[in-house]
């Protein structure tokens, strides 16, 4: 999350907004965004409603979820997903800016 932390600007400037969303309980996750002052939205899903909406692996063996990252558009549709085989493998940010671009322009050429 740090990543997104320090790029969060960018994805901003796109029209963007990111939500993690994360296994742990409210008060765990308040904490945490408490003292790394997350910029953007953290959701808890300590029941993994929304980590099965969105198909999110986890493999207990790899110490729980897996990393999956989305860009969801305005309409609820998918248009970029990756999801990661281990805990740190996340995708750079630079693919989900290009994502984002992309899907900017298709947005200004309708």
């Amino acid at each position: 999350m740090a990543q997104l932390r320090r790029d969060y600007q960018q994805f901003v400037e796109r029209g963007a907004e990111i939500m993690a969303v994360g296994p742990e309980s409210q008060e765990r996750f308040q904490a945490y965004w408490r003292e790394h002052e997350m910029p953007f939205v953290g959701l808890p899903d300590p029941e993994h409603i929304v980590a099965r909406l969105y198909r999110q692996e986890v493999n207990l063996l790899k110490l729980g979820r897996m990393p999956a990252q989305l860009v969801v558009d305005r309409a609820g549709r998918i248009r970029y997903q990756y999801y990661g085989r281990s805990m740190s493998d996340i995708s750079p940010n630079e693919l989900l800016l290009r994502a984002l671009d992309a899907l900017n322009g298709e947005e200004q050429s309708v």
